[in-house]
């Protein structure tokens, strides 16, 4: 989508049509083209059917009622921050009593929405010009317009002097583009953190989005670093400033359960017991497998691997526990006849520590179903050798 065709989107004619190709089958795509182009500029046609495309991906991060309306770009929508972890950081700095933020290299405009909501008057800046003329119409399709300026700049040559926060979400891949490889070294994120760190140090409060693997040691000292899941999946880290220097801190959503860092040493390495924790991925990233251990009674199978082993069923909402049945060494021809006997239909494979790879392990073992029971297979190692612990979810 180049700027004229967006432009065009916006008409009286192009909303119309995107109404009327709004939920399209992709499978009939072509016959609804076909049709339209008679009464149709045929660029207009194809760029209202590639919309309702977007619009349907982006369903899987916004709500639908929101994704109908809004406008995207296939960058924007593979690069935008989910709307539920939005919130969430929304409701962090409004809680800060913070009024007024400027975002920085804002996209297609979800975090400016979600912190506009909140009540917060937003600056959004993005230097491309189509992605801020993106931004602009969301503002306007969820009206929240009057709380959100944007701005099409280089972040690098803006002055937010007169916002309370910044937010900066560097792009992290090859040319800054959603088909770019990922940038793993914080520097070469555009613009690198170090540019990202100083404008968080002149402002009264700062978050800076940052690549989940982010090494702890890049963390500065004097911010926050806080890493988010949703629904069991990782999403991203930040680096708040103005908040707990040196606090580390997991959060998972949609719960908004939070897991404070205690400073705990690694927890020791014990035997097996009768339950398995896998703790949630947010939870590992932040380093926290200790926290997790001590709020069971546990400990490690083994020093390198993530998994906390029990004696009790404490609840714990930062990992899902597992009663183990069997401990084995593995074997493919062992797990496959313990299958059959046991007459198991479903097999879950999860892996810590294990080069096999699950869906290969799982066409081996169980070709087809031998009967409606359910078991989880769990490939790790004990010492340098490799493992398999049986069981099954334990509510």
């Amino acid at each position: 989508m180049n700027d004229a065709s967006f432009a065009a989107l916006l008409t009286t004619e192009g909303r119309a049509l995107l109404d009327e190709v709004r939920g399209t089958d992709p499978a009939r795509e072509l016959a609804v083209a076909t049709r339209l182009r008679r009464t149709h500029p045929a660029e207009l046609v194809s760029a209202a059917l590639a919309q309702a495309r977007l619009r349907q991906r982006a369903a899987a991060k916004f709500p639908a009622a929101d994704a109908e309306r809004m406008f995207f770009t296939s960058n924007g929508v593979e690069q935008s921050t989910r709307a539920t972890v939005a919130e969430h950081r929304a409701r962090r700095l409004r809680a800060l009593g913070v009024t007024s933020v400027a975002d920085l290299c804002c996209g297609i405009g979800g975090d400016a929405l979600a912190l506009a909501r909140a009540g917060i008057r937003v600056l959004a800046v993005d230097r491309d010009p189509l992605t801020a003329a993106v931004a602009r119409a969301n503002a306007e399709a969820l009206g929240l317009a009057g709380l959100i300026e944007v701005r099409g700049a280089d972040v690098t040559e803006v002055d937010t002097s007169g916002y309370e926060a910044v937010f900066v979400d560097p792009a992290r891949r090859t040319g800054g583009r959603a088909g770019g490889g990922r940038v793993f070294d914080p520097e070469a994120y555009s613009p690198p953190l170090s540019w990202a760190v100083t404008a968080a140090r002149a402002a009264p409060f700062a978050a800076l989005k940052v690549a989940p693997g982010i090494p702890h040691e890049a963390v500065p000292q004097e911010a926050e670093a806080e890493w988010t899941s949703d629904g069991g999946d990782v999403k991203e880290a930040v680096l708040w400033f103005g908040t707990e220097p040196g606090l580390v801190r997991s959060t998972l959503l949609p719960a908004g359960h939070t897991l404070r860092g205690r400073g705990l040493p690694d927890p020791p390495v014990r035997p097996l017991g009768r339950y398995l924790y896998e703790p949630d991925g947010a939870v590992i990233r932040a380093h926290l497998v200790a926290e997790v251990a001590e709020e069971v009674g546990g400990g490690l199978l083994d020093a390198r691997i993530a998994y906390v082993t029990a004696d009790a069923p404490l609840p714990t909402p930062f990992a899902s526990r597992y009663e183990i049945t069997d401990e084995l060494p593995f074997n493919v021809k062992r797990l496959k006849a313990l299958l059959r006997d046991r007459e198991v239909g479903v097999l879950t494979v999860k892996k810590r520590g294990s080069a096999v790879e699950p869906e290969e392990l799982r066409r081996k073992v169980l070709p087809k179903p031998y009967g409606r029971a359910a078991m989880t297979v769990f490939l790790t190692r004990r010492e340098d050798t490799p493992v398999m612990l049986l069981g099954h979810p334990a509510p």
